[in-house]
């Protein structure tokens, strides 16, 4: 390729004005050793508070989906289901103290999920047996317990004030290999629908710093030292890093921490709305000028939605004074508040905004009747699975708390005490779950019910 004359010159003029200061400079104009910029101090001086998590433990296995299917399952009806089998299993991850004095790290919780015994390994060699105060499967986060004496714990940063593009460290045990420094930008905030699980609360920071299966739990810290976020996924084909790799924001972290803490366990509220994000096309529908925010699509009776008047066709634009994004944005705040929480929400409701005042319930019992989303399960209450559930601590779900008999719920096949594992191969966990998954899956419905011993499915249209 030929360059035009008028470019080429200029390029070799300055070639030859770099070459002949390369010959002027004396060799010991280099920088001086130490000078040369380097993360080594700060990893040197926070680096200590990354341990290693080894866990052991029994898992059940994974069992024949033939037993679960409908047509097998009239076999077991007057016979015991084979019974579950367990496996013993062994992994790594990473952890983060965050309080030296009572030895408090927080890690991943599927680092820890089912383990029976846990071991942290300091930066120094010290192996120390970990408890486990509690942990939250939806938000992905667990807080455990080390006893010990000169720990070095890692201050904490407001997630809130990080952007994109500000370099990032993380620090971990990739593969299980010793503690390992890799560095990059934040590439995306506020990243949701990932793939994890559909219940789960997401807000991540993705980064292009190289995180790799072992990073699990592990410290992403800023420039100043501080943890931003505890590392917790990659997108990869082959299993390796890709450059896309993402992190729990450390102040919703520290939300789960205050109420592990406070009350030993997660006291997730609501409002008691169904939402959706506002499209460009909804905007123009509803006559307002905002390009983002939550469509409320129904409000669940008995709820402080309810009571405070949100009404279906509000958008919910504010909340305590934040911009909200979108569905998962409002459902992120929320969930992270204790029930009892006030909220103020800004909503735009026939192109004029008002401010409502309301209480985060308690996330209980929700009773579909008349008119709601899913028409063929009404008269059945649904509610968390308690400790009352003969299924408690056996499977996730939903409890069927009770069905009106002659109901179309009953005449659909629900029964009380049943337990909805499923909604169109989604797992639920809470009542509102059924009504989100409904309004994302659309008919017909497959809900997958463990029932005594047994299981079935329903196909409900």
């Amino acid at each position: 390729m030929r360059f035009p004359l008028q470019l080429l010159t200029p390029v070799l003029l300055a070639a030859a004005i770099v070459a002949a200061v390369a010959v002027a400079v004396p060799a010991q104009a280099h920088p001086a050793k130490g000078e040369l910029p380097s993360l080594a101090p700060l990893v040197k001086e926070i680096g200590p508070a990354v341990v290693s998590i080894a866990t052991s433990g029994r898992a059940e296995m994974q069992q024949n989906p033939f037993f679960d299917h409908p047509f097998f399952e009239r076999f077991f009806e007057d016979r015991p289901r084979p019974p579950q089998q367990r496996r013993r299993f062994s992994s790594v991850g990473s952890g983060v103290i965050v309080d030296a004095e009572s030895g408090y790290l927080l890690t991943n919780h599927h680092v820890i999920e089912n383990a029976d015994e846990i071991v942290a390994t300091l930066a120094d060699g010290r192996e120390l047996e970990a408890t486990l105060v509690g942990a939250d499967p939806q938000t992905d986060i667990a807080l455990l317990k080390v006893e010990a004496e000169s720990l070095t714990a890692m201050p904490l940063a407001d997630s809130d004030d990080l952007q994109v593009g500000d370099y990032v460290v993380a620090i971990g045990n990739p593969f299980g290999l010793s503690q390992t420094v890799t560095a990059g930008i934040v590439s995306a905030v506020g990243r949701s629908g990932i793939g994890l699980r559909p219940e789960s609360y997401q807000d991540f920071i993705q980064t292009d710093a190289a995180i790799n299966f072992g990073n699990s739990g592990g410290a992403l810290i800023n420039l100043e030292g501080e943890l931003v976020g505890i590392n917790n996924a990659i997108i990869s084909r082959a299993g390796g890093n890709i450059g896309i790799g993402f992190a729990i924001p450390i102040n919703m972290a520290r939300r789960i921490m205050d109420q592990l803490l406070t009350h030993g366990e997660i006291q997730r509220g609501r409002i008691g709305v169904q939402i959706q994000n506002l499209t460009p096309d909804f905007a123009e529908a509803l006559g307002t000028t905002h390009q983002n925010g939550a469509l409320v699509t129904q409000v669940l009776p008995g709820t402080p939605a309810e009571a405070a008047g949100i009404r279906a066709g509000d958008v919910v634009v504010e909340m305590n004074g934040e911009p909200v994004t979108g569905s998962s944005d409002l459902r992120n705040k929320v969930g992270l508040l204790r029930v009892g929480d006030a909220v103020r929400l800004t909503v735009v409701r026939e192109g004029e905004s008002i401010t409502i005042d309301l209480a985060v319930g308690e996330a209980g019992k929700v009773t579909l009747g008349a008119g709601s989303q899913v028409p063929e399960l009404e008269g059945a209450v649904f509610g968390p699975l308690t400790a009352s559930s003969p299924l408690y601590d056996k499977v996730k779900g939903v409890l069927v708390v009770e069905v009106e008999e002659e109901s179309p719920a009953w005449n659909a096949g629900l029964r009380e005490n049943d337990v909805i594992v499923s909604v169109n191969q989604q797992p639920v966990e809470e009542p509102d779950d059924i009504l989100r998954v409904v309004e994302e899956t659309g008919p017909p419905r497959l809900l997958n019910i463990r029932r005594g011993d047994g299981a079935l499915f329903l196909l409900i249209r």
